[in-house]
């Protein structure tokens, strides 16, 4: 694109790439972003952890330098904020699927061993649960992991976790808290009947002081659980996998995280990563296009890649050459509808 052909409000100039989103992707992105910056001749990208939805809220605000060339996700974009960005002139986005990470459940290494199913979450975290008679919901009244299973430690509910705008949070109860709340048959059968009360069930978390909001520092919530070995934290499998000297994560189904299990499908609370970009940025902010060259490499992504070494969870070969074509010529994402 020519100085001439270039939007007028690439005029005012930004000459670096701006990254917003979720802090499960931060990690990835930041070491992209450095690689990046250390081997070409553009600046170092600006990465900021904001939370996916916090991010896509920046990212659909506009087009032009003052907004985020990229947002990245630890879940896919909802109907909602692709509304939100078309709204604001914001049509044309490249969804890039980068690889897959686990939701872990983790205590310090001086803590009990524990192992939780689905309905151990749900029954542990959930603002309500079912009552003594069939259609009754109750406030929860589970204080101890025993309350929720007697085969669980006699240990307080502490439980660290991310706040609404996570990525990571809306994974956690519709991965989690959901199907162990579908174990019980009469709130399953709402999800055809009424899912506005299914979901409100099954979905909200409690606010009683159980389920504390640890903000979107992963890093803060290792260095808490370090500290108090009674409570269990919440985040990606990157940061279990780089803090194994301080904390091990609780198997969930009977599977422990692993990079092999999440990798196979067998670990049950995994989720595929992604980073959003605007097609109208590229070829206009100086570098977008390599650093999106960077980011779909095998030396990145690959089996064998640095992001690989990091905990991101590469993608079969075939999709990783599919996605890096797409990238390559901007497909577009498919919205439903259009």
């Amino acid at each position: 694109m020519t100085a001439a052909s270039a939007p007028a409000w690439a005029q005012a100039g930004r000459d670096y790439v701006y990254v917003v989103g979720s802090s499960t992707v931060y990690p990835f992105a930041t070491v992209v972003a450095e690689r990046f910056g250390r081997g070409s001749p553009y600046k170092t990208p600006k990465i900021e952890s904001t939370g996916s939805g916090g991010g896509f809220k920046l990212f659909c605000d506009g087009i032009g330098v003052d907004y985020p060339d990229v947002s990245n996700s630890s879940r896919r974009i909802k109907p909602s904020e692709l509304a939100a960005c078309d709204a604001n002139g914001v049509d044309e986005i490249v969804e890039v699927k980068v690889g897959y990470d686990g939701i872990v459940f983790a205590n310090s290494l001086e803590s009990p061993e524990i192992s939780l199913t689905h309905a151990d979450i749900y029954y542990a975290l959930a603002r309500q649960v079912p009552g003594e008679r069939e259609g009754e919901l109750v406030l929860n009244p589970n204080r101890y992991w025993s309350d929720v299973n007697p085969a669980l430690p006699e240990l307080r509910i502490e439980v660290l976790g991310p706040p609404p705008t996570s990525g990571t949070r809306d994974e956690l109860v519709e991965q989690a808290m959901e199907r162990g709340c579908n174990t019980v048959p009469w709130i399953l059968s709402l999800r055809d009947t009424d899912p506005d009360r299914h979901a409100s069930i099954c979905q909200t978390v409690r606010e009683d002081g159980v389920f504390i909001e640890a903000g979107e520092n992963d890093n803060l919530i290792v260095q808490k659980l370090e500290a108090n070995p009674r409570a269990l934290g919440i985040f990606g499998f990157s940061f279990l996998d780089q803090n194994m000297a301080k904390v091990k994560g609780a198997a969930v189904e009977g599977v422990e995280p692993s990079f092999e299990a999440i990798a196979d499908g067998s670990y049950p609370v995994s989720r595929p990563l992604y980073f959003y970009i605007k097609r109208a940025h590229v070829d206009v902010i100086p570098g977008l296009r390599a650093f999106l060259r960077e980011l779909t490499s095998d030396r990145a992504w690959g089996e064998e890649g640095y992001l690989s070494e990091r905990g991101l969870i590469p993608m079969p070969a075939a999709e990783r050459r599919q996605v890096a074509l797409d990238v390559r010529d901007l497909v577009p994402m498919k919205v439903a509808g259009q």
